[in-house]
């Protein structure tokens, strides 16, 4: 997905002019009958347009040019809608057209074996089936989803994320997963193929962007039979009113019954029009707005379900944090000169290209003078860091120099003979007191001190979590640090809750605890061993540079993998909820400007008194037209707001109700009133009665 596309417009006129005609290709029964409200206009259409050829060929139950008016314009209603969901479906299409230009048949080559070196064929990407292990070279197409297993090199996704930036994909970690379409820049990748044709995630990715594979979501099936049921009941009003119609007649000995083409006008200026007409764009625009974020749904329920969510599980490194953990302090023991331990922690750190051990050198070097030292000169014999050790140091001049885990680092003293104080102990306990992470340097068997590792919390992220607060959202921080250093960070960043020393069993305990609490969960994950919790929550959003596995637990795909995409996802899905519930709101309260337009037009020629109830003053030849009209032209005018949404901000359930009501509610209430008028002055105006 291009940069370009993500920026597109609201209104491109090439979607404009392919929406044109989708909207008439639409008028298809077939497809009509799937919108219950708008199949009800679709019928009325039909039977106006008739009624109009019998007025043409002889007397008419109403004069001809009435009729065609009724009968235009609701036509126009019925293609109105049609309009706004093809414009929503439109925006997909043309990201699909962007996804398919990534999408080529290329040349692949084909191992014999799953290793470097072995015998290969040259085969076309289409014949290449689940579990064939293929060899890309620097300057080749990925061609298709696989698995790395042997390699590292580095991967342009611009066609994919449509970020310029490349990155690292290796065998053996949370970072093997290939797409199809992607393209290998330097060395080489051994991929095993996890897709056949058609089932690869680009072509997912077009087929979900297109709106191909889109159901309902529940709440929309809800609302779908909810407005079914007011059309039901409007309908079965509208048909009495014909023979009371006829029977007043008679009995005022006045007046003339109402015609079917009013009774239509009255039906479809009554049923909830412009929530029906706008419903399914509201469905697809919401999809449209996770991909523009750069996230793929693979499904509308999924989207919905993260407006519904409750509870968010967020990693602490890279969501919370920064994640690159930096040298803030060196905390000498009793007896040893800040300085020489400052000395001991750099010339241990030389060799350490992590984040944290240069920022050591750097702290050495600006805090206490210590300029930096050529690793060469110093003839010395580097010790790596291992997860079995949990230390890294240097062997140099007979002396081994060490820095590490507080345990470790113990266990390396007493070995040696050394003793482990007591006051160092403290220390390490009142750094991660504080959300710190201790290490230890040690020189033989005699602890220096320790230096002070401070996790950075992003700027901004308590103000979020308390607007998420504020919502009823509780958020969670899951990090594998100690309970001491959880609890302090937490407190930092403003989080609900915390889960410390985290496993993937722990993960999938806790959110199926919060869920058998009648709560909705959304988390993140990346690697083969969050699976279990990815397809056990609610919203799982996977990452893009994560395994295949997580890709296929999870509803969601992240294709910038941000794990603070998280709490934007949540906050479009809560924005599609709004938008649908303010159109809804909106709809149902604009009928009654209605009723005192067509009203008084069909029944005050037999109930004089019925004119009190024409407070617009609209004219006799007129008011019925001008509401039909309205209620087309409404469904136009509220397009934009059904495709961008409403506003979002962070308030509470009962907020929102007032501010939808007040806002909504109330508009619905007056705008109406304001249109229909200005309608009927320009019919006016135009002589157009």
């Amino acid at each position: 997905m291009s940069a370009q596309t993500k920026a597109r417009p609201l209104f491109d006129p090439p979607i404009v002019r392919r929406a044109i005609v989708d909207s008439f290709k639409k008028l298809d029964p077939r497809h009509q009958v799937r919108n219950p409200v708008m199949f009800t206009v679709f019928v009325g259409s039909l039977l106006t347009t008739g009624l109009w050829f019998q007025a043409l060929v002889s007397v008419g139950e109403a004069p001809a040019a009435f009729i065609f008016g009724i009968s235009v314009w609701l036509w126009f209603t019925v293609l109105f809608a049609n309009f706004a969901e093809a414009m929503a479906e439109g925006r997909g299409k043309a990201q699909a057209d962007s996804l398919r230009q990534a999408r080529r048949d290329v040349s692949a080559n084909k191992l014999a074996e799953p290793r470097h070196g072995a015998a290969s064929q040259k085969v076309s990407a289409s014949a290449l089936r689940k579990a064939d292990v293929v060899l890309v070279s620097a300057g080749e197409q990925v061609p298709a989803d696989g698995e790395v297993i042997e390699g590292v090199a580095s991967v342009d996704e611009s066609a994919i994320t449509g970020e310029s930036a490349p990155v690292i994909r290796e065998s053996g970690g949370d970072r093997s997963s290939v797409t199809g379409g992607t393209r290998v820049l330097s060395d080489w990748l051994i991929v095993r193929i996890s897709a056949n044709p058609g089932e690869t995630f680009l072509d997912r990715m077009i087929s979900l962007v297109e709106g191909a594979k889109r159901q309902k979501t529940p709440n929309e099936i809800a609302l779908n039979i909810l407005l079914a049921a007011m059309t039901i009941i409007f309908l079965m009003a509208c048909v009495t009113l014909l023979p009371f119609s006829i029977y007043s007649v008679d009995a005022a000995g006045q007046g003339s019954p109402i015609t079917v083409t009013v009774l239509v006008a009255l039906l479809v200026c009554l049923i909830p029009t412009t929530i029906g007409g706008l419903l399914s764009a509201i469905g697809i625009a919401g999809m449209d707005r996770m991909i523009q974020a750069n996230v793929i749904a693979m499904s509308g329920r999924a989207v919905e379900a993260a407006g519904d969510v409750d509870v968010l599980l967020l990693d602490k490194t890279g969501t919370i944090t920064l994640g690159n953990r930096q040298a803030v302090e060196f905390v000498p023991v009793d007896g040893v000169e800040v300085g020489s331990l400052a000395d001991a922690a750099q010339i241990a750190s030389l060799a350490d290209e992590t984040p944290e051990g240069r920022s050591v050198v750097v702290l050495a070097k600006e805090k206490y003078g210590l300029r930096g030292r050529n690793i060469h000169d110093l003839h010395a014999t580097f010790v790596p860091f291992t997860a079995q050790t949990r230390i890294s140091g240097v062997d140099i001049d007979g002396k081994q120099i060490r820095k590490g885990a507080a345990e470790a680092i113990e266990q390396f003293v007493g070995e040696r003979g050394g003793r482990y104080p007591a006051e160092l102990k403290q220390q390490v306990e009142e750094i991660a007191r504080r959300g710190g992470t201790p290490l230890v340097v040690a020189e033989n068997d005699r602890p220096l001190g320790v230096i002070y590792l401070k996790d950075i919390v992003k700027g901004g992220i308590r103000e979020r979590f308390a607007e998420l607060r504020r919502m009823g959202i509780k958020t969670v921080m899951i990090t594998g640090d100690n309970p001491l250093t959880a609890a302090a960070i937490a407190a930092e960043a403003g989080v609900d809750d915390f889960l410390a020393q985290a496993t993937p069993e722990a993960k999938l305990k806790m959110i199926r605890e919060y869920q058998a609490g009648g709560r909705l969960v959304a988390m993140t994950g990346d690697g083969t061993n969050d699976s279990p919790a990815l397809a056990q929550a609610d919203v799982a959003v996977a990452m893009n540079s994560g395994t295949q596995a997580a890709k296929e637990a999870g509803n969601m795909v992240d294709l910038d993998s941000n794990p603070t995409k998280l709490i934007e996802i949540v906050e479009i899905g809560k924005q599609l909820l709004m938008t649908r519930g303010a159109l809804t709101t909106f709809s149902i309260a604009n009928d009654v400007a209605k009723y005192f337009a067509i009203i008084p037009a069909a029944f005050a020629t037999t109930y004089p008194v019925l004119n009190r109830l024409n407070i617009m003053h609209l004219g006799p030849s007129t008011a019925i037209l001008s509401a039909v009209i309205f209620n087309a032209l409404i469904i136009v005018l509220l397009i934009p707001l059904a495709l961008r949404g409403v506003r979002y901000r962070a308030v509470g359930a009962a907020t929102l109700l007032r501010d939808n009501l007040l806002i909504y509610g109330l508009g619905g209430l007056i705008v109406p009133f304001i249109g229909i008028k200005l309608v009927d002055l320009a019919l006016v105006a135009l002589q157009l009665t």
